[in-house]
């Protein structure tokens, strides 16, 4: 990997529930990725990924989704909040790796269906992300009223989400630039 090479920045919908609004949000995401000169992304959904439950961490690895991690200078989690917390599924997943993830940007984006945008899923995300060796941004993607953004089909119908992920999105490709000189040119030692 060089320093002038682009950017892969893939998104994780980190839910595997029926009817979940956040699909909806994740592909918005990915769009406005794709708009981004020198990034590249593409979708995992977990609900398409296989890990077992007679195991757990890196014991179960997907050897494509440890390999998309491994490639990824950063990362976007869409995350529905449930019950003030994230989805097993999703935790269970990113517990299959671990060094892939060092060093590495992760922007959070929170959905919910109330008026507090996900706020709490992204609170109890922080520390995981930290543990996990990624470096959080400081701007969340908050989707409040998930229901009311987008139409059943998942067309945007509030305007103000471009102008939000686009600031998002901004901090994320420069950390991500960031943090990626950092691992191709400063020793740990």
């Amino acid at each position: 990997m060089s320093a002038d090479q682009s950017l892969f920045i893939p998104v994780i919908l980190g839910t595997p529930r029926q009817g979940r609004m956040s699909e909806h949000v994740a592909r918005f995401v990915v769009e406005e990725v794709v708009k981004r000169d020198g990034v590249e992304t593409e979708l995992i959904d977990i609900r398409e990924l296989n890990f077992p439950t007679s195991d757990a961490g890196e014991t179960i690895k997907d050897p494509k989704f440890s390999a998309t991690v491994e490639r990824a200078d950063a990362l976007v989690i869409v995350a529905p909040e449930y019950n003030h917390g994230y989805p097993g599924l999703l935790k269970h997943a990113l517990d299959t790796n671990l060094k892939e993830y060092i060093h590495k940007a992760v922007g959070i984006c929170g959905v919910s269906a109330g008026s507090f945008g996900g706020t709490r899923v992204i609170q109890n995300l922080l520390p995981v992300m930290r543990e996990l060796g990624l470096v959080t941004i400081f701007w969340d993607g908050n989707f409040s009223s998930v229901q009311n953004i987008f139409d059943s089909d998942g067309k945007l119908l509030d305007e103000a989400y471009i102008r939000r992920i686009d600031k998002f999105l901004k901090e994320l490709i420069w950390m991500a630039k960031v943090l990626r000189y950092g691992r191709l040119n400063i020793s740990q030692d």
